[in-house]
């Protein structure tokens, strides 16, 4: 039997924006992966290409499996960044992972509203999967809406890893680049004779 789960999540991020707009930080897309995913489950293909390992899922107590994404994210304009899955592959079950697809897409970009900057996002996961002979016979509303749940919840660790992380990370990065800066300026200064 088969049977497709989806899960759409959207965010808000109210900024105090530092010296340096959060939109020139969101032009770095590695840092909004680093943002979201355990560096030790992430590994840059790419430029723009990640393969992130997900944290286990555990369906319906049964099933134990850790998905693995290939995911593309870039930079648009405006500081808006994108991602979209380019494959998917599942450690710990074979059944499943000749048998499962996976969709992710997702944005997130600054918005200027009274003189404060708000991230605003939307990311869309959908999975389809033949489900094994031992599930046949459980009835299909029940798996969907389970299935749905995982993939919410899925969702959810994301959107909290961003709304705290990226925020902390954003900091940290413009007082590194405020203080690059400052030395840069001092260097040239003194190599000038000023």
């Amino acid at each position: 039997m088969y049977v497709s789960f989806s899960a759409s999540e959207s965010v808000q991020i109210s900024v105090i924006n530092e010296e340096t707009p959060i939109k020139h930080y969101l032009r770095q897309p590695r840092r909004l992966v680093n943002a979201i995913a355990d560096p030790q489950l992430m590994k840059q293909k790419s430029d723009d290409l990640y393969e992130l390992k997900m944290r286990s899922i555990n369906f319906m107590e049964i099933y134990h499996f850790q998905p693995i994404v290939l995911l593309k994210v870039w930079s648009g304009s405006n500081g808006s960044v994108y991602l979209q899955s380019k494959g998917c592959q599942i450690e710990g079950i074979d059944y499943i992972n000749q048998r499962f697809s996976l969709k992710l897409k997702g944005v997130l970009y600054p918005r200027e509203s009274r003189g404060q900057t708000i991230l605003e996002g939307q990311a869309d996961l959908e999975v389809g999967v033949e489900l094994p002979t031992a599930l046949m016979f459980t009835p299909k509303p029940f798996l969907e809406k389970a299935g749905n749940r995982l993939l919410k919840s899925v969702l959810g660790r994301i959107k909290t890893k961003l709304t705290t992380q990226l925020i902390q990370d954003y900091r940290t990065w413009t007082s590194q680049t405020t203080q690059s800066q400052k030395e840069a300026t001092s260097k040239l200064s003194s190599d000038l004779g000023f």
